[in-house]
């Protein structure tokens, strides 16, 4: 491939334009903080099976969350409204990580190296997770990666019913009202489609993250 071509010579991806057919970018490197960061920034994240090197993707179409417009179901938002669980932000992160490569029965993706990697993403102020109590005892949450008003969900987990359904709900509104113009939800799938998650075409998201990235915001507890 030709220099021009890359984001960065340091790094093993290419453009999301000249990704392949499936949305591979790149394959090897590493997972400290700037190359993520980097990725991320550049539409890119790292996705790969435990035991292989990393993989680097940005597939088109690309899946997000309309902040304005995600659909809540009644039966969830009475669920919401009845005050069942507790919610908090940034309280248990790895706790959270833990649980969504632990609640997987098709296995997972979240090896301990991402684990530590996200674990440290998250004390340098990128990484974030949304957790679900019932009483004391924490029963789902969800995590992902901001930089500046762009969110990108990675995972979430549930031990009881509707836990991973209202930690995604609860997210969606805690990034809405603090001003967050982007969530990346990557691929589409049955789950997050029931609640508006949309597929755009690659070129307009990465036009959208350049201008969200940008915003002067912030994830608060």
């Amino acid at each position: 491939m030709k220099d021009s071509e890359f984001v960065n010579r340091k790094r093993p991806w290419v453009l999301p334009e000249f990704a392949t057919p499936e949305g591979i970018v790149g394959v090897g490197g590493d997972l400290r903080p700037e190359p993520l960061i980097e990725a991320y920034t550049a539409g890119i994240f790292p996705w790969y099976n435990p035991g292989d090197p990393i993989i680097w993707w940005s597939p088109d179409p690309r899946a997000i969350f309309d902040l304005h417009n995600f659909h809540v179901p009644r039966r969830l938002a009475a669920t919401i409204k009845q005050k069942k669980f507790r919610i908090t932000v940034n309280q248990q992160f790895r706790a959270v990580m833990e649980g969504c490569a632990a609640e997987r029965e098709e296995g997972t993706w979240i090896t301990v190296e991402m684990i530590e990697a996200y674990t440290i993403l998250h004390q340098r102020g990128h990484a974030h997770s949304l957790e679900v109590w019932l009483g004391e005892v924490l029963v789902g949450g969800i995590y992902g990666v901001a930089i500046g008003g762009f969110f990108a969900g990675e995972s979430m987990f549930h031990r009881v019913r509707d836990a991973s359904k209202v930690a995604l709900i609860s997210l969606l509104m805690h990034l809405r009202d603090r001003g967050f113009e982007l969530f990346d939800t990557q691929i589409i799938n049955e789950h997050t489609a029931q609640f508006g998650a949309i597929e755009i075409p690659r070129a307009d998201y990465l036009q959208r993250l350049a201008k969200a990235v940008r915003l002067p915001v912030q994830i608060t507890s």
